[in-house]
């Protein structure tokens, strides 16, 4: 769910961009944002929710089954863990590092803690940090670096016993 300033925010953004009409919608909030260059040519800003008691948002990290890893004698073999996912909240364009001169936040291999953050995402000219949910070892970079990114998409695989 969003808070009073984001859905504040959001509204100021959208009143700057070329935007007509903007619409988000999850299982328990819908916004709907229209503009003055709607189609009515008035400006409007409808929110719901539903009456029930909302459930409390859900992690943004899965468990998957281990891919086979290489090793250092260039062998594959199948590990008995499960990697979780480190996921984007939002959509976006997904950067490793905080600027272009910068080294990435992490690479594969390091170690992260819940908390950290592991990259930014780019949404309305918005620069959003993701924290990790999680503690490991980071295994895989999935998303190539200024790369599209889409709600829930898998950002890291990060290994829990690492």
């Amino acid at each position: 769910m969003m808070t009073y300033k984001e859905i504040k925010d959001l509204i100021k953004l959208i009143d700057e961009s070329n935007l007509s009409e903007f619409k988000m919608e999850n299982d328990n909030f819908k916004i709907t944002v229209r503009t003055k260059d709607y189609v009515t040519g008035k400006s409007t800003t409808i929110i719901q929710q539903p009456d029930r008691m909302m459930a409390a948002p859900q992690p943004l990290v899965t468990p998957v089954a281990a891919a086979p890893v290489e090793t250092k004698a260039g062998t594959e073999k199948s590990q008995d863990i499960n990697y979780l996912e480190i996921k984007s909240p939002i959509v976006g364009t997904f950067y490793r590092s905080p600027s272009p001169d910068k080294p990435p936040y992490f690479k594969v291999g390091d170690s992260v803690n819940a908390g950290d953050v592991v990259c930014i995402v780019e949404a309305m000219k918005l620069f959003n940090d993701i924290e990790s949910e999680v503690s490991g070892k980071i295994v895989k970079v999935v998303v190539e670096d200024a790369s599209p990114v889409e709600y829930d998409q898998v950002l890291f695989l990060v290994d829990p016993n690492g």
